[in-house]
């Protein structure tokens, strides 16, 4: 009867509506909510809380087809909902389809992170077998396009949910190779030379990280024998938030440590403190060793760390690559891979990648402003797209002498003690086309080149205390591709907003 009043006219498209609501409704109740609602009680946050050094992974096993059922269904329903025709019904009804849509977005975005976490934990935690991962700790005093140079690296044994950091390394033991470790894509060994093979310092200049996992691994092999399952990485700041689980840690040296002042201590104070780099090496080691024993101790705030690793994912501060690939692709559709912006019609995707080009830890005062801008400013509808940067160097004004060498680089590449080099890339959406560059203004001369399918511009800057610079570029956008731009960057020490930047069709890049 309902499906015959439908036809009628004025209120059948309401109808139809209605019923095509009402049914969305119903499968994600009796498919998703009431499955998970029934799953509540055995797993929650405290699941990923380990005990007395282990994480139980049973609770996770026992719930991943419930999980992975509400997943699917919610994915389903959602394009359901997109597909609801209210555009000539009531505005109540107009109103209400929206609000689904809606709510069904953020409902299907959280599940899909609880459903990649429950399919991929139980394996990658040794479930199935024992795992070996190596860390790296990248510091983003030396910045790199994922973060920093890797200084310091671990082994991280598990088995069956039990952590185990069995053995601990420095960059300064891993000598140079003779050529890069891994072949490299012809278009990284042309943008970053062929030193992003052959350091393990320089293996993150390219800002796709499961090739920086690959060669790390692989040097790693070369160097102690271990082939590693995968690469976990991540950052003081990413650590300073995570120390807001575990509350203060006490290290061998006496230091406490806590998420307030962990990132001035090891990306500045440890400078001062210890002028050997093998000095400082113990003590890096001995904060990552205290900080891996908290967490796997389970003395922490379950909640607290869970959205700490939120937190760090979104800002890119934490990454992961399995040599699995099954696993690798379950990975990679996560902000953890560390991949080049994926771009949609309706969403361009650009990435903005720092390198350090001071060959020291200055960059631990290097402050910035991130923005990007679209407008259509041609006939042909396609649209324009302006990105930029304000670069500043935050180091006292008498650094060149208040700070130690180690941190300056004291000239050894050719950069005034106290100046910040600053090697800046650009990559595009796929679709997008390089138009032209500013600095300060002024027309600017770029390298452009090209890495995976996206259209790449390349430039460098200097500055010298409280010197600051804008740097703008614009892009034509593809035929198809319309909407506001996002913008992905290197998580600096201090990493602002993205801010939405206005762009005028006359004078983009004033």
């Amino acid at each position: 009867m309902w499906r015959a009043a439908e036809r009628l006219p004025l209120v059948g498209d309401d109808l139809r509506a209605v019923r095509e609501v009402s049914e969305v409704l119903s499968n994600v109740a009796s498919d998703a909510i009431v499955p998970v609602a029934g799953i509540a009680d055995d797993v929650g946050v405290d699941a990923f809380k380990p005990q007395n050094g282990a994480i139980d992974l049973q609770p996770l096993i026992k719930v991943a087809p419930a999980v992975g059922g509400a997943d699917e269904t919610l994915k389903a329903e959602l394009g359901n909902a997109r597909n609801i025709d209210a555009s000539a019904t009531v505005e109540p009804i107009k109103d209400a389809v929206a609000q689904l849509v809606d709510v069904l977005s953020k409902a299907t975005t959280q599940i899909d992170v609880v459903a990649r976490a429950v399919d991929l934990a139980p394996a990658m935690m040794g479930a199935n077998g024992p795992r070996d991962y190596l860390i790296l700790f990248q510091n983003n005093a030396e910045v790199r396009a994922t973060g920093g140079i890797p200084g310091a690296v671990a082994l991280l044994h598990v088995e069956d949910g039990r952590l185990s950091l069995v053995q601990q390394a420095s960059s300064s033991d891993f000598p140079r190779a003779d050529a890069p470790v891994l072949p490299l894509p012809p278009e990284t060994e042309g943008l970053y030379g062929a030193i992003t093979g052959q350091y393990i310092q320089d293996v993150n200049l390219t800002p796709q990280f499961p090739l920086s996992a690959q060669l790390a691994s692989e040097m790693w092999k070369r160097q102690f024998g271990t082939t590693v399952d995968g690469v976990l990485s991540m950052d003081p700041v990413a650590l300073s938030y995570l120390m807001a689980a575990t509350g203060p840690i006490t290290l061998p040296t006496g230091d406490v440590l806590t998420s307030d002042n962990v990132v001035p201590l090891l990306l500045s104070e440890a400078y001062s403190r210890y002028e050997e780099p093998a000095q400082q090496d113990l003590f890096f080691a001995g904060t990552a060793s205290g900080v891996f024993s908290a967490v796997a101790s389970g003395s922490l705030d379950p909640k607290t760390l869970v959205s700490a690793l939120t937190r760090a994912g979104d800002e890119r501060r934490i990454y992961l690559w399995s040599a699995d690939p099954d696993e690798q692709a379950r990975i990679a559709e996560t902000t953890l891979a560390g991949q080049l912006p994926t771009s949609t019609p309706s969403q361009p995707r650009f990435g903005m990648y720092l390198n350090d080009g001071t060959g020291a830890k200055m960059d631990y005062y290097l402050g910035a402003d991130f923005g990007v801008g679209q407008e259509v400013c041609r006939q042909d509808g396609r649209s324009t797209y302006v990105v930029e940067v304000t670069l500043r160097n935050d180091a006292p004004a008498d650094a060149a002498a208040s700070l130690p060498p180690y941190v300056t680089g004291d000239g050894n590449f050719g950069i005034p003690p106290g100046q910040i080099s600053t090697n800046l890339a650009v990559y595009a959406p796929s679709e997008g086309v390089f138009m032209e560059a500013a600095v300060d203004g002024q027309p600017a001369g770029v390298q452009t080149a090209t890495d995976s399918g996206h259209a790449v511009v390349q430039l460098q800057t200097t500055l010298s205390p409280g010197q600051s610079t804008t740097i703008k570029m614009s892009f034509l956008g593809g035929p198809t591709t319309t909407g506001a731009a996002q913008l992905e960057t290197t998580p600096i020490v201090n990493l602002p907003e993205t801010q939405q930047v206005s762009v005028t069709c006359e004078s983009p890049l004033t």
